[in-house]
């Protein structure tokens, strides 16, 4: 994908603003867990299946900015996709926002290589985001929450404590330009395996407030 039409617009929780998201950079961390070991442990499934080691962890994968989409119908090529929430982290014109998002992954492509698997789909994030000021220190994550569903089943749930601080994943990841959104990693499956579904419903959930939701559908461009 090159270029983007329009900017994604969001609307800021809680004040009527609509902002144009228009990142330079579009950012995918993976293997994000504080826990070493568990870290080890999702590599070493991974790898089990056919999905080679990252180069590094955690790993930080560049993609289009064209990906990012607020869409409720999104298209992929393959049948073997799926997504996993994901707390998302935007900056845009100074200020810090919050979104849910899904990092949408072929699953097929991703036992040959993980970036070209994340390249491959759409990255949908909810179109309501919360702001969170010139920078993170008012982002209580250990509070939040997020859980997934996939054609209503029960998919992902837990507390973003067990994942790193999105300013630790910033300090690692180097030079960002002014403007980007970063995906920051997700929570293990409740039943251990990959769901090929066509309609996922993700939710973060701060310990006050409403909720940040999106839910999307996939098409299959060859349908």
């Amino acid at each position: 994908m090159t270029g983007r039409p329009t900017p994604v617009t969001v609307d800021v929780a809680g004040t009527g603003e609509r902002l144009a998201l228009a990142p330079e950079k579009l950012i995918v961390a993976g293997y994000t867990a504080r826990d070493e070991a568990s870290v080890e442990a999702h590599i070493a499934e991974l790898e089990a299946i056919g999905v080679p080691p990252p180069a590094s962890v955690p790993a930080f994968y560049d993609l289009d900015t064209a990906l990012l989409t607020t869409a409720s119908v999104v298209e992929v090529d393959g049948s073997s996709t799926s997504g996993e929430v994901e707390p998302v982290v935007i900056r845009a014109g100074g200020r810090y926002f919050l979104a849910v998002g899904s990092d949408h992954t072929d699953r097929e492509l991703e036992r040959t290589g993980i970036a070209e698997s994340k390249a491959a789909c759409p990255k949908p994030i909810g179109s309501t985001v919360v702001e969170l000021g010139p920078d993170l220190s008012s982002l209580d994550w250990d509070a939040l929450s997020v859980d997934c569903a996939v054609d209503e089943v029960p998919y992902q749930r837990g507390g973003l404590s067990v994942l790193r601080h999105p300013g630790e994943l910033l300090e690692q990841v180097g030079a960002v330009p002014p403007d980007f959104v970063m995906f920051c990693g997700t929570l293990p499956l409740l039943g251990g395996s990959f769901l090929h579904g066509s309609r996922w419903r993700i939710r973060l959930e701060p310990p006050d407030g409403p909720a940040l939701t999106h839910e999307y559908e996939i098409k299959q461009r060859s349908l």
